[in-house]
């Protein structure tokens, strides 16, 4: 091998190297990402029995789930409320919220976990995202899509059906 085949061998597979096929690798991972995603509220696990952020430990992304009861619309918890439920971390916009939470989590809390019914519906998992959500007989529904939403409202039965039917089987697959 010559001495410039040599050089050139060395930097392409030499320390310098190594980082740039991380950066690549990386670039690729977040291009993949956000073809997954829906934004950045993709963080959550699908893996758990209650749709929680990987990284901050929280359920629905932070969001009081009290909040699309009483206010119409998501609204985010604060620190200074906070509950541990269903070995999730809840917040909550104040005391009121939280303690009527922590007396009825079935109630408050996102049906099926926080997934998606409609998927549920046809046997999968899909994380439901806190910006899609339905209260329909005063359950709290979140979904993975605004498709998916919309399917659900404007006919809940069949979809509901389908997911309770499945949801003890696919929550049993879900890590504990």
């Amino acid at each position: 091998m010559t001495p410039e085949r040599q050089e050139a061998n060395r930097i392409a597979t030499g320390p310098h190297f190594r980082p740039r096929i991380a950066l690549i690798a990386l670039g690729l991972l977040a291009g993949l990402g956000g073809v997954v995603a829906v934004g950045s509220l993709a963080l959550a696990a699908t893996t758990e029995r209650v749709v929680t952020n990987r990284f901050s430990g929280l359920a629905i992304e932070g969001f009081d789930p009290l909040a699309y009861f009483v206010d119409g619309r998501p609204e985010m918890g604060l620190p200074d409320f906070e509950a541990a439920e269903g070995g999730v971390v809840w917040r909550f916009r104040n005391e009121g919220n939280r303690a009527s939470f922590v007396a009825h989590p079935e109630v408050y809390g996102p049906q099926f976990g926080g997934y998606d019914p409609v998927d549920l519906a046809r046997g999968v998992t899909v994380a439901g995202n806190p910006l899609f959500w339905l209260v329909a007989g005063n359950r709290l529904y979140l979904f993975g899509y605004e498709d998916s939403r919309d399917a659900f409202a404007a006919n809940p039965a069949p979809y509901l059906k389908e997911a309770k039917s499945r949801w003890p089987v696919l929550e049993e697959q879900l890590a504990q």
